[in-house]
C-alpha cells in the first residue's frame, strides 16, 4: 500500500496501490475485486486500436460497453437487440443524458455488436439524439484583454494566450514541442482532431513568448511540461518542469480559466475553449478569408466554420457596405413624355 506524498498516510485507493485492486492490507477493509472484461471485450478493445481511434475514445467506448455488462450482470455478448434498446432507453430517459453523450454511447455499443460481434442489429440507425443549434460564446476583444490581465502566474498566461492567438484546442495546444516552433512565423499543431497535423501561423510576439517561457525550464520536449507532484517533496518549480515527461494538465488548465472568470467578471460559460471561438470570430472581423480560417482551425469541413459568420456584426456591416458598393445608382424618374416611346401601342 502507498503513502499519500502529501499527508504521509496510507492511501486506500485501489490505483495506488501495487499489485492492482485485489491486494489486501492488514488493518484495513479489503475491496471488492473487480470483475475481469470478457473475452468480447478484449477483441472489442483490440478492434478500437485497429481502427486507430483515439485513446480518450477507446476509454470512452470501452466504458459504455462495461456499464451495460455491468447493469446486466453478464457478458455483454450475450444480450438480445431488445436488451440492448432498453438499456439505450434507460440512459435517456432515466439518467437523463445528454445528446452528446447519447451519441458517444450508441456510438460505442454500435461498434461493439455490429463491427466486432457482426450481429447487423438496425437498432442503431433507428436512435436520434440530435443536439440544439446554439451558437458558441464569444468574448469582445476588450473582455479578452481583461481576461489575461488577471492571470498571474506565466506558464497559465503564456498557454491562455497561445491558445487565443492560433484558435487552438486546450489538448493541442498542451502537447507543443520544441521541434514545432522551427519554422519561422508558423507553429506545427500535431496529431490533433482527426489524428491530422497541421501548420497554423503565429504572431512574432506569442512566438517570442514561448521561446522564453521555455527558456525558463528548459524541458527537452515540452514547450508547456507538466509540474508534477515533485515540487511537494521540495523539489523547484522549475527543476520539476525541466525533468516532466508529460505536458502540462488540461485541468490545472481549466481551473485557472475559472478562477480567472471570475476575476474579470467575465459572461457566465466562459471556459478555455471560448478562446478559439473568440479567435474564429475576430479574424472574420479582421476580413480573413473564411476558408483559410477554416483550415487554421483543422475544421474537416467548411460548414463547421460558416457558424462564426452568425457571431459579428461586422460582417453583417461589410455585408451592407458590400451591397450598397455593387447597387448601381438610381437612374433619374423620366416624365411620361420622356418615356413614352417605350410604352407599348394603344390598342384601342
Amino acid at each position: 500500500m502507498s503513502k499519500s506524498k502529501s499527508s504521509g498516510k496510507l492511501s486506500t485507493h485501489r490505483s495506488t496501490s501495487k499489485g492492482g485492486a485485489n491486494k489486501t492490507t492488514p488493518g484495513l477493509t479489503q475491496l471488492s475485486p473487480l470483475p475481469p472484461d470478457p473475452e468480447s471485450l478484449i477483441g472489442y478493445a483490440k478492434l478500437l486500436k485497429l481502427r486507430s481511434k483515439a485513446e480518450s475514445t477507446q476509454v470512452d467506448y470501452l466504458r459504455y460497453v462495461r456499464r451495460i455488462a455491468t447493469r446486466h450482470g453478464g457478458d455483454p455478448s450475450e444480450l438480445t437487440e431488445a436488451q440492448v434498446r432498453e438499456h439505450i432507453l434507460h440512459l435517456k430517459v432515466e439518467h437523463g443524458y445528454s445528446p452528446s453523450s447519447m451519441r458517444t454511447a450508441v456510438s460505442a455499443l454500435s461498434g461493439y455488436y455490429n463491427q466486432h460481434l457482426g450481429r447487423a442489429w438496425k437498432l442503431f440507425d433507428l436512435v436520434s439524439s440530435p443536439s440544439a443549434q446554439t451558437l458558441p460564446m464569444v468574448l469582445t476583444r476588450e473582455e479578452i484583454a481583461r481576461l489575461f490581465s488577471v492571470v498571474r502566474t506565466p506558464r497559465f498566461l503564456t498557454v491562455f494566450r497561445f491558445i487565443y492567438a492560433c484558435g487552438l484546442r486546450i489538448g493541442e495546444a498542451v502537447q507543443l514541442e520544441v521541434g514545432d516552433l522551427r519554422i519561422e512565423g508558423r507553429v506545427r499543431i500535431r496529431l490533433a482532431k482527426g489524428q491530422k497535423d497541421r501548420e497554423v501561423p503565429v504572431p512574432p510576439a506569442i512566438l517570442q513568448e514561448l521561446r522564453e517561457f521555455w527558456r525558463t525550464h528548459r524541458n527537452p520536449k515540452f514547450i508547456f511540461p507538466g509540474v508534477g507532484r515533485g515540487w511537494r517533496d521540495g523539489v523547484s518549480a522549475p527543476a520539476s518542469l525541466a525533468t516532466s515527461a508529460e505536458p502540462m494538465g488540461v485541468g490545472s488548465i481549466q481551473t485557472c480559466m475559472r478562477l480567472a472568470v471570475a476575476a474579470a467578471r467575465l459572461p457566465k460559460g466562459t471556459v478555455v475553449h471560448t478562446l478559439r471561438h473568440s479567435y474564429a470570430t475576430h479574424m472574420l472581423e479582421e476580413g480573413v478569408s473564411i476558408r483559410l480560417i477554416s483550415a487554421y482551425l483543422g475544421h474537416a469541413s467548411l460548414e463547421t466554420t460558416l457558424v462564426y459568420t452568425h457571431l459579428t456584426a461586422v460582417n453583417e456591416a461589410s455585408a451592407r457596405d458590400a451591397i450598397a458598393r455593387l447597387l448601381p445608382p438610381r437612374p433619374t424618374v423620366a416624365s411620361p413624355v420622356q418615356v413614352s416611346h417605350l410604352l407599348p401601342p394603344n390598342t384601342k
